[in-house]
């Protein structure tokens, strides 16, 4: 899924993830697994349309798993420069990564 070459789609995007029969709001970046610490997912999300439910209900995936994009979150300055940090911040981690392998 391109998005003109940036990795992260703004909080509030609804998604159909490959192979899903039901789709997924974005509600959050780079969340790390209590159970796999060295594991950094693209986003977290919730079903939709109902919404956060439990914690054990939040989806976790990675942009490359995006099929479908129904629903573009807000896109307005202060998500522009946040998205510009989280870039810098993705971009240090994974060549932080390669050097390590």
């Amino acid at each position: 899924m391109d998005n003109n070459g940036k990795k992260y789609l703004p909080i509030g995007t609804v998604v159909m993830l490959k192979g899903g029969t039901k789709r997924v709001m974005i509600t959050g970046f780079c969340p790390i697994p209590e159970n796999e610490k060295d594991k950094i997912w693209d986003y977290s999300g919730c079903m939709y349309p109902e919404g956060f439910l439990s914690s054990k209900q939040t989806c976790l995936f990675n942009h490359d798993q995006i099929e479908h994009i129904y629903h573009m979150g807000l896109i307005d300055e202060e998500e522009k420069n946040f998205k510009e940090k989280l870039n810098q911040i993705s971009d240090a981690i994974e060549k932080a990564k390669k050097q390590a392998n």
